[in-house]
C-alpha cells in the first residue's frame, strides 16, 4: 500500500468531527493509512488557513489549528514530505492543464507520485493524465 498525501479536504475531514465527510474519511483510514501518511507544506498551511477562518462553521484560533495539526502528524505513520517540486517540472503535463482549479490537485498529485505515494481526495475530478507516470493507484477518491 502506498503512502497517503491528503489533501486539504480530507485532513479537514479527518481531524473536524462536524465536518460532512469526517465519518467517510474515518471509515477509509482505517486501512487506508496502513502505509502510512503525509502531508506537505500547501496541504499544512491550507488546513490550518481553512479551519481557523472565522467562517468555517467549526473555526479553530490558529494557534489551536496548528496544535491540532501538531498533535495528528506527531503519529510515527505520518511522513512530512517537501515541496521540492515546481510547477515546470517535466512531469507535469501543462498542456492538460485546463483551468486554475487544477493547479493544485495536480502539484499534489505530482508530488505523491514522486515520492511513489498516491494523493488522497475528495474530488473525483482530477486527471491523473496531468502528470507523467501518473496512475489510478496514485489517486484515491474517499
Amino acid at each position: 500500500m502506498r503512502r497517503a498525501l491528503l489533501d486539504v479536504n480530507v485532513l479537514i475531514a479527518l481531524m473536524d468531527p462536524d465536518h460532512a465527510a469526517h465519518e467517510r474519511v474515518h471509515a477509509w483510514a482505517d486501512e487506508g493509512l496502513v502505509g502510512g501518511w503525509a502531508t506537505c507544506a500547501l496541504t499544512q498551511n491550507g488546513f490550518v488557513r481553512v479551519i481557523s477562518q472565522p467562517r468555517y462553521p467549526s473555526p479553530l484560533p490558529v494557534g489551536a489549528a496548528i496544535g491540532l495539526l501538531g498533535e495528528a502528524t506527531a503519529d510515527s505513520r505520518h511522513t512530512f514530505w517537501s515541496c521540492e517540486l515546481s510547477l515546470t517540472d517535466p512531469s507535469i503535463v501543462s498542456s492538460r492543464l485546463l483551468g486554475h482549479r487544477q493547479i493544485t490537485d495536480t502539484y499534489l498529485l505530482a508530488l505523491a507520485v514522486s515520492n511513489d505515494g498516491a494523493v488522497v481526495t475528495l474530488d473525483a475530478n482530477i486527471d491523473p493524465t496531468t502528470v507523467a507516470g501518473a496512475s489510478r493507484e496514485h489517486l484515491v477518491v474517499v
